[in-house]
């Protein structure tokens, strides 16, 4: 990559992984880590290194590796959830209203939760399929 193209790319990744939220549900598997070992495995790029990236030229290189991190802070930015909004009726399906707020309140305690508490909620799921 040239040095523009490969600081610029450098400087989103840093910025999208500095920002980027911490995810409570599993403390221990966090993107942040996975991407920065990525990042230094392969000399700052997040491209595959297989065969058919590797016969592309360097501009397409450079192309892809800025697309990589313009992905990466849209995801970040929320761009496509204020970009595609998610109306009433598919936040309520019929067969079950309160699925998602369900959903939403299950991973909000989930993190916070006991050690008993799991095991009473992991119980509850097993009776509850029995019956």
């Amino acid at each position: 990559m040239s040095g523009a193209l490969r600081n610029l790319a450098a400087r989103q990744y840093q910025r999208a992984l500095s920002e980027w939220p911490r995810d409570a549900l599993r403390p221990e598997c966090q993107l942040q880590d996975v991407l920065t070992k990525r990042l230094t495995k392969n000399n700052g790029s997040l491209l595959p290194n297989t065969s058919a990236f590797n016969k592309l030229t360097k501009e397409a290189k450079e192309q892809a590796e800025i697309k990589q991190a313009n992905a990466l802070l849209s995801l970040l930015e929320n761009r496509y959830k204020s970009k595609y909004r998610i109306t009433g009726e598919l936040l309520k399906p019929k067969s079950n209203p309160k699925y998602y707020s369900d959903l939403v309140k299950e991973l909000e305690e989930a993190p916070n939760r006991t050690f008993f508490g799991r095991m009473a909620k992991r119980l509850g799921g097993i009776i509850r399929f029995q019956s």
